[in-house]
């Protein structure tokens, strides 16, 4: 290579890095000055990552655990699904599961109740309620779930709300002497002592509501995707065999 030719290829290095850096900058400047219109719009309002999407002047941005779309102006705001009629794939879906794993495996386990089997293979979190039938009926095997490997890791989610009758019994459960014990006997129906304590159920139905839990039981993945409701312990194992092994 001469020196003619390679300080073309120096120059064009330097040029392509330089580029980078100026596309990087302006985008930096421009989800800043999103952020910015936002902040002035809606003062109150805390707002997590911005980005950009593929349509023009239209911007991506987490709010607690939910993905919205915004205008650059900042003021036109909207949640929905976005999607890629050309390549047909659905771009909201990845993003928002992303934001649900990050929360999901960030949590503390210190404020779950657990039930793992000697060699876990999977973690499912499930939104319970103590007074739900399918809530019980998943309960009731559990043994089953170990069996596959399934480690299930609990959170509260009484339905009827703070005061409510199922919102005491999660709270006894808690502050129970062993909660594994009482979650069993609350979940079969049986009477469990009263009690009070510094407990993580409205923390856990706060987290709920956040993430759209709509009915329970509601099973999330590692991987951020939520399973509404009721699934056998085989059938269960069977999706997260494909969600993890296609990943």
């Amino acid at each position: 290579m001469n020196r003619v030719t390679r300080s073309v290829v120096l120059m064009c290095a330097f040029l392509a890095v330089a580029f980078s850096f100026c596309a990087q900058a302006a985008e930096d400047e421009a989800t800043a000055k999103v952020r910015q219109n936002l902040s002035a719009n809606l003062p109150d309002t805390n707002f997590g990552e911005i980005t950009a999407t593929p349509i023009p002047g239209l911007y991506e941005v987490v709010i607690g655990h939910q993905l919205a779309y915004v205008s650059e102006n900042g003021r036109y705001l909207l949640q929905g699904t976005l999607f890629d009629v050309a390549q047909r794939r659905d771009l909201t879906e990845p993003r928002v599961e992303a934001i649900k794993s990050k929360v999901i495996t960030s949590l503390n386990e210190e404020t779950m109740v657990i039930f793992a089997p000697e060699k876990s293979k999977y973690n499912v979190t499930v939104f319970t309620d103590i007074d739900c039938g399918y809530c019980r009926k998943l309960h009731s095997e559990i043994d089953q779930y170990m069996a596959q490997g399934i480690r299930i890791r609990y959170l509260f989610y009484p339905r009827a709300g703070v005061g409510s009758s199922s919102y005491h019994k999660a709270v006894s459960v808690w502050c129970a002497d062993d909660r594994k014990a009482a979650m069993t006997a609350a979940k079969s129906g049986q009477e469990i002592e009263k009690r009070e304590c510094d407990n993580p159920v409205q923390t856990d139905m706060a987290l709920g509501e956040e993430m759209g839990v709509s009915g329970t039981p509601a099973l999330v993945l590692d991987n951020g995707k939520m399973i509404p409701g009721y699934v056998p312990a085989d059938r269960l194992s069977a999706i997260l065999q494909r969600q993890f092994t296609t990943e």
